[in-house]
C-alpha cells in the first residue's frame, strides 16, 4: 500500500495545473475491468473448444463476441476522448463543511455521450452525467477540507464504462484552483465584548456596564427610518435603533487577545470564537474591526468587510 501510495504521489506530480482540460489519447487511459478479464477468459475457452471439437457455430459465437468486445473497446474511449472540461473555483467555506466543485464538461460531437463519472482521485464518491450532443453538462462534486486556511483543490478523476462495462476509461485531472476555508464558528460564543472609547473622546466616559457592545436601544417613536436596524428586528420580531450616541463614543473591537478562550488549541479555539463574533456583529448590523496580532482591520459592515475579516482570519 506505501509504495503504490507513492507511485501515486509521483504520478500527480508530474501533471500539470490546470482549471481547463481537453481529454485526447495523450492523457485518456483504458484497461480491462473484472468483467472484461472475464470475457477475455470466457472467449479464450470457446476458442479453445472450437478448435478441439471443430465446431463452426462456436467459432462463429467466438468471433461475435470478440468483435463485440473490440467495437466496445473503440465506443468506451471516444466516450471520453474529446471532451473538455472546465472547472468552477468553490466559494469560500468554513471548516467543517463540504466544498463543492462545479465542473462544467463540454462536447462538440453530434452524438450524446452517456454514462461519464467525476470524482475526487480515490474518494470512491461518483457523480454521473450524460453529456448531450454538443451541448454541456454540469457535475457537483463535494469534498471536505481538513483544516482552516488556503488549500489547493484535491486531484481529480473522470472515467466511463460505457457501453458494456468491459472497458474502464478514466483520466487524472490537477486543478489550479484553490478554495479559502474560514475557521469553524463557535457553538454557542460569548456576548460581544464592550466597546472601546473612541479615540480622542472624553476619558471619563466608561464602557458599558452590562459588559455587552451591541449598539442598539428600543425603538422609539420619531426614529428616523435609517436608524432601524431592519436585520436584527427580522430575527427578533421588535423595531430596534442604532444608538448613536454610543455609537459616536464607542469602538467595536474583536481582538485576539481578548477573547477569553480557554487554553487547549488555544489559538484555533479563539479565532473560532472572532469568526462567531464577526458573525454576530454583521448579523447585527453593527461596525466593528478587528485585531490580530499586528494585523488591524479598521472599523466597517457590510459584506465586503465581512470577508476581509473571514479572510484575515482564515490565513492567520
Amino acid at each position: 500500500m506505501g509504495l503504490r501510495k507513492r507511485f501515486q504521489a509521483w504520478f500527480e506530480s508530474r501533471l500539470p495545473l490546470r482549471d481547463s482540460t481537453t481529454l485526447t489519447q495523450r492523457n485518456v487511459y483504458i484497461l480491462p475491468t473484472r468483467p472484461g478479464w472475464m470475457l477475455a477468459l470466457t472467449l479464450g475457452v470457446l476458442l479453445v473448444s472450437s478448435i478441439n471439437y471443430q465446431l463452426n457455430l462456436g467459432y462463429v459465437l467466438t468471433f461475435l463476441l470478440t468483435g463485440s468486445a473490440v467495437v466496445g473497446m473503440h465506443v468506451c474511449h471516444g466516450t471520453l476522448r474529446g471532451l473538455t472540461m472546465n472547472l468552477v473555483a468553490p466559494d469560500a467555506q468554513f471548516a467543517g463543511a463540504s466544498a463543492t466543485i462545479n465542473v462544467n464538461i463540454v462536447s462538440e460531437r453530434r452524438a450524446v455521450r452517456h454514462g461519464i463519472g467525476l470524482a475526487v482521485l480515490g474518494s470512491g464518491h461518483w457523480s454521473w452525467t450524460d453529456v448531450p450532443a454538443q451541448g454541456r453538462a454540469r457535475v457537483q462534486i463535494a469534498f471536505q477540507p481538513e483544516r482552516r486556511g488556503l488549500h489547493a483543490l484535491p486531484t481529480l478523476t473522470a472515467e466511463t464504462r460505457f457501453p458494456l462495462g468491459t472497458f474502464r476509461v478514466w483520466t487524472v485531472w490537477r486543478p489550479a484552483a484553490k478554495v479559502l476555508v474560514y475557521p469553524a464558528p463557535e457553538a454557542h460564543p460569548p456576548p460581544l465584548p464592550p466597546g472601546e472609547p473612541r479615540a480622542g473622546g472624553a476619558a471619563s466616559v466608561q464602557r458599558q456596564s452590562t459588559g455587552e457592545f451591541d449598539g442598539v436601544r428600543a425603538y422609539r417613536r420619531g426614529d428616523p427610518l435609517k436608524l432601524v436596524v431592519w436585520k436584527k428586528a427580522a430575527k427578533a420580531d421588535e423595531l430596534v435603533s442604532r444608538d448613536a450616541q454610543q455609537v459616536q463614543r464607542f469602538e467595536l473591537w474583536l481582538d485576539l487577545a481578548h477573547t477569553g478562550a480557554g487554553l487547549s488549541n488555544a489559538l484555533e479555539h479563539k479565532l473560532s470564537r472572532l469568526c462567531a463574533w464577526v458573525l454576530l456583529a454583521e448579523k447585527q448590523g453593527l461596525i466593528y474591526g478587528l485585531r490580530l496580532g499586528g494585523q488591524e482591520i479598521a472599523p466597517g459592515s457590510g459584506e465586503a468587510h465581512k470577508r476581509a475579516c473571514l479572510q484575515a482570519l482564515a490565513v492567520h
